[in-house]
């Protein structure tokens, strides 16, 4: 028995075919896409039971075949924590701390792995990969009182500003979670604002989506006298489309109790699907390629990923 993991790179995708019996891993090029999703019923309740003649698929609104299918129930997740620190989150750093606790009790399963980035103008990788919450609560304090020996993500490269919102997200997929396979997901705790990046909003969700990275974005806005400015609406907007681009979820996190979006994230990532097909167009042009998910069954809405870049 083989378990098959594949990730899309570009046109091209490596799939990593292990041997239960601890063979090492066998590597084909092949041009197979990856595509993970999510269903709701009519109700809005996650079903639980599709099989791969319960689902169409499209790429470019051509009908593709259906290569491989399987449930992530089982699958172990891989996950980054991207906690903001810049100024404008001055004021949910305890917020942050206690909502990331919550996170790990109620989400984090023995065979999980989380690393945790703490960025502003810097993006420091405070816990490498890991099963387990103390090391990652206790690395965040040291963080959190000005300890700063923690690595950085990325190049070396020079902000003036503080915060780098894309470059945390761009860096943590290619450098991160684009070769650790798993069902991978991010989790941002930020307002969504950047004035420091290398890259933009376009470039980060190329990544994500050519990682297979679903992005769920858990938001903090500081209001003034209770209105929200103009950058403040420019970070809701970006963290909302990341959201969409990627088939993850955006909220608020305000106005909603840790305990239930936190539930509801994992209960997407652990009832979710997996479909791989070949794309039946052999156009090597580059671009973006538009993905379509349907259910051939009324009522139920899936969510995944808009697409995928082909460079």
């Amino acid at each position: 028995m083989r378990t098959i993991m594949a990730m899309v790179s570009v046109a091209l995708c490596t799939v990593l075919a292990e041997d239960i019996g601890g063979q090492q891993p066998i590597r084909v090029d092949v041009n197979l896409v990856n595509v993970a999703f999510t269903a709701r019923d009519s109700r809005g309740g996650l079903v639980k039971n599709l099989t791969k003649d319960d689902v169409q698929l499209f790429e470019d609104g051509v009908p593709e075949k259906i290569e491989f299918f399987a449930k992530s129930t089982d699958l172990p997740l891989t996950l980054a924590l991207l906690v903001d620190v810049s100024g404008s989150q001055d004021h949910f750093g305890k917020q942050h701390e206690k909502d990331l606790q919550v996170f790990l009790k109620e989400v984090l399963g023995p065979k999980d792995r989380v690393f945790l980035v703490c960025f502003g103008n810097h993006i420091r990788l405070v816990t490498d990969y890991t099963n387990s919450a103390e090391e990652i609560i206790e690395s965040y304090k040291l963080f959190d009182k000005g300890k700063r020996h923690f690595p950085e993500l990325g190049p070396d490269d020079t902000r003036e500003a503080g915060t780098a919102f894309y470059d945390s997200i761009y860096y943590s997929v290619t450098e991160k979670l684009e070769q650790a396979g798993g069902r991978q997901a991010i989790l941002m705790f930020s307002d969504g604002e950047d004035n420091s990046s290398s890259h933009n909003m376009m470039t980060t969700v190329e990544a994500a989506q050519t990682a297979n990275v679903v992005f769920y974005a858990i938001r903090y806005t500081e209001e003034k006298h209770g209105r929200l400015n103009s950058r403040n609406k420019y970070g809701i907007s970006v963290m909302d489309r990341i959201a969409k681009e990627t088939g993850g979820m955006h909220v608020d996190a305000r106005e909603t109790d840790p305990h239930e979006y936190f539930r509801q994230i994992a209960e997407e990532l652990r009832t979710s699907y997996e479909v791989g097909y070949y794309p039946s167009s052999k156009s090597k042009e580059e671009g973006f390629r538009k993905i379509t998910v349907k259910a051939k069954e009324d009522g139920v809405k899936i969510r995944t990923k808009t697409g995928y870049f082909v460079r």
